[in-house]
């Protein structure tokens, strides 16, 4: 659904996550002009379900453009992994399926890569991590961004991975002090890799985080993972 105003074009920015699914509007200006939506990912969480909840978000609002963030590595807007999703995701061509449902254009990303949109300033090297289902990563570099950088699914500790020891189920299992732990030595890790000026952390468990952070280390809003989705429209 499309409309003309001094604000528009309108983008209508999804955010699929493993627990939820997130809808709000943004002007051209990349400011928020509706209240975020959410409803819960569906279990299993396959397409057909998924897509659904992503009509149902969208109907009734004015849009001329769709962004979509989704938890794994796509290309040209086809899904190439899923991990805490349904494998039935591999290979689905979601910005046809969406354009299709939509009626509008539609632009998929990496849904870390979204958030980090949504935090950097465009100024040396920059790290976003997101904290939740899984553990998401984008790198940035003087504001560009270096594609399908998947540092949640790389060795750790222990031969297990930093989605192993930093994702939602190591987190209930472990408890809040022994995941905190591992963050920090993870922080530690990430600066020694990457030597970054500035990491951005997000996700729902980043509220979790009860440590004090070095300065170059900050927590945002999750709300990034929405506001980034203007950055998938600049030319």
């Amino acid at each position: 659904m499309t409309g003309t105003t001094s604000l528009s074009p309108y983008t209508l920015v999804i955010d699929i996550g493993g627990s939820g699914i997130k809808a709000l509007i943004l002007d051209a200006q990349g400011q928020a002009i509706t209240p975020r939506e959410r409803q819960e990912t569906p279990r299993p969480a396959q397409p057909d379900p998924m897509l659904a909840i992503i009509g149902n978000l969208a109907q009734g609002k004015t849009y001329d453009r769709v962004s979509v963030g989704f938890p794994g590595v796509v290309r040209q807007g086809v899904i190439l992994t899923a991990v805490n999703l349904h494998p039935d995701w591999l290979g689905v061509n979601l910005q046809h399926l969406l354009q299709e449902r939509l009626q509008a254009p539609v632009r998929v990303m990496n849904d870390a890569d979204i958030q980090g949109y949504g935090a950097i300033r465009g100024q040396g090297v920059e790290l976003a991590v997101t904290l939740g289902t899984g553990v998401g990563s984008a790198l940035f570099t003087q504001g560009h961004l270096v594609p399908n950088v998947e540092l949640g699914h790389q060795p750790f500790h222990k031969e297990n991975t930093y989605e192993q020891c930093l994702g939602q189920v190591a987190l209930k299992r472990d408890g809040v002090r022994k995941w905190n732990r591992r963050l920090g030595k993870a922080l530690t890790q990430w600066q020694n890799l990457f030597h970054f000026d500035h990491l951005y952390l997000g996700g729902g468990n980043a509220k979790h985080i009860h440590f004090e952070l070095p300065p170059q280390v900050q927590i945002i809003s999750n709300l990034a993972g929405l506001l980034g989705g203007i950055a998938l429209w600049r030319e």
